[in-house]
């Protein structure tokens, strides 16, 4: 299993999620300092223990390894199945496996102190030489982790050093603002599991994954199901629930009469399904902000060399209408926000001021006649089932056709358009509609638009970027640092990267028979940020 980032890099992503992520801003609920120990409100003290709930997911997880996963599938997962160290919501710090993160003076080290008495599932202590061993796999070439240039500042790599069972240091070659925004999306993996291991990424180790997080692996049936159970001895205290099932439910439709008829408890939705599930009166529906991008990948790789030119790749996104496209694929400006940059309004530095190619079908006609383009053809991948996928191409499809450009719609499972669209060696296709959630610091989108990175699935190279990247991730003034991701995003914006469409909204249906929402906190990505909190009423 490989890691992917179709609709997200958690980065994270998420990044980060994020992500795999870092922030949760969807206003919701406040972070507090001790989201480990046994939650003191009226609604937990009700909480009752035993029942199982089944989340709905559109396709298999790639890959059950948290320095590895990327997919929101594998996020949601891993987020039960392993403990963070700490996450942040609202720009406060909720601590899990660690008690502590502190800066020296010179911000140049940071000590992370870990609970005591922390254990794997298998029963094995969970300490600093895991912490450490985590950082060393990920920053090992060989092991092939997306985070790795994360931890590469100014050329040189942190260090992660033990100082004793509970204690980490975390020295850096330089001061690194966007530090602990990465750490947030590092999340420890068994050394006594994976020492040794020549290729971790391949390892079968990973199909019967050994976590710390509130529930242990039970099962999985591929194209079925994954099953956690209860992890009696999480450091947070007992989770309420007995087991959690990610029930694999690709085609939309079915996954929403499922959700009706009581045989999935939690489910994303789309907005054109919102009015149908909400008049069933049985599930609460929680529309959110993630710091989530929608947008039209160009894959300038491709076999054809089409989406090579920077004026092609203009030329497309002038033939585009972004206010009709958000209204075509979700509805109403409620579910998205017009998008220009590739950073999202709850990153660090963000503006819309940048270069946004309004619809001008003479613009892009011009552009392509200068290019030497005509009668262009182009594939355009989508996820079969995925309503705002398919929505959006249908769309796209015939407006290019307006200004002389044929594309042709190719639908696939969804892991197939998963697994296409992370490999790099993908040449097969120009088109994909996507999304991507990478947290509140932009250090985190270099490995998006940096050349050579293993996450840039646009395959762009432009040196002027990656000098930027590298600035701005090893600046210690604001204003500095604010002007270098300025022209990040004037630049990327001129290069039509991408076709940013909307800053969108998550839309997840909630089960009224589940309590201690609150308590589990709404999140970007892996929507419970601590799932061992909900109970059945």
């Amino acid at each position: 299993m490989r890691k992917s980032i179709p609709a997200l890099l958690t980065l994270i992503i998420l990044a980060v999620v994020i992500s795999a992520c870092s922030g949760n801003n969807n206003g919701n609920n406040a972070g507090n300092n001790s989201a480990a120990s046994p939650s003191n409100t009226a609604a937990a003290d009700q909480a009752k223990d035993g029942g199982n709930l089944i989340l709905g997911v559109q396709s298999d997880p790639v890959i059950l390894n948290p320095i590895y996963a990327g997919d929101r599938v594998s996020l949601t997962i891993d987020q039960a199945l392993y403990a963070p160290l700490f996450q942040v919501n609202n720009g406060k710090k909720t601590f899990y496996l660690a008690d502590s993160l502190e800066p020296s003076a010179d911000n140049l080290t940071y000590t992370l102190k870990l609970k005591s008495g922390l254990t794997w599932h298998d029963g094995q202590p969970l300490t600093a030489d895991d912490v450490v061993f985590t950082f060393d796999t990920i920053l090992d070439e060989k092991q092939n982790s997306m985070f790795r240039e994360n931890l590469i500042i100014g050329g040189k790599p942190i260090k992660a050093v033990k100082v004793d069972d509970t204690t980490v240091e975390f020295q850096l070659p330089q001061v690194n603002p966007a530090f602990e925004a990465t750490l947030v999306q590092l999340t420890p993996i068994p050394k006594h599991i994976f020492e040794g291991e020549a290729n971790i990424e391949k390892s079968t180790k990973n199909n019967t994954p050994v976590g710390s997080g509130a529930f242990k692996f039970k099962e999985y049936k591929t194209g079925e199901y994954v099953t956690l159970e209860r992890f009696d001895n999480y450091f947070g205290g007992k989770p309420h629930l007995d087991s959690i099932t990610y029930r694999v439910a690709k085609d939309e439709n079915s996954a929403n009469l499922a959700l009706q008829n009581g045989e999935i408890n939690v489910k994303y939705l789309t907005p054109q399904d919102v009015s149908t599930i909400e008049s069933t009166g049985n599930f609460d529906i929680q529309a959110y902000s993630e710091g989530r991008l929608a947008y039209l990948l160009f894959n300038e790789d491709s076999d054809t060399g089409a989406l090579k030119k920077k004026e092609v790749r203009q030329a497309i996104s002038y033939a585009l209408n972004r206010d009709e496209l958000i209204q075509t694929v979700y509805g109403s400006s409620d579910y998205a926000d017009q998008a220009k940059s590739f950073v999202t309004p709850d990153g660090l530095f963000h503006t819309n001021d940048v270069t946004s190619y309004d619809n001008d079908v003479a613009k892009a006609k011009e552009l392509l006649a200068s290019a030497g383009e005509s009668n262009l053809k182009l594939r355009f991948i989508v996820s079969s089932g995925n309503k705002t996928q398919e929505a959006a191409s249908l769309y796209i499809q015939q407006k290019l056709k307006a200004v002389g450009i044929t594309v042709e719609l190719q639908s696939m499972d969804a892991s197939a358009y998963g697994q296409k669209f992370v490999d790099l060696k993908s040449t097969d296709y120009e088109l994909s509609y996507a999304g991507y959630i990478m947290g509140y610091d932009p250090d985190a989108y270099r490995i998006l638009y940096t050349t050579g990175s293993n996450s840039n699935y646009a395959r762009y190279s432009n040196p002027e970027v990656d000098k930027l990247f590298e600035q701005g991730a090893g600046e210690a003034d604001a204003t500095k640092r604010g002007e270098a991701y300025g022209q990040l995003q004037k630049l990327i914006a001129d290069d039509a990267v991408i076709y940013p469409v909307g800053y969108t909204k998550t839309i997840v249906a909630i089960d009224k028979r589940y309590g201690g929402l609150d308590e589990a906190v709404l999140k970007p990505v892996v929507i419970f940020e601590d799932p061992s909190k909900l109970y059945m009423k």
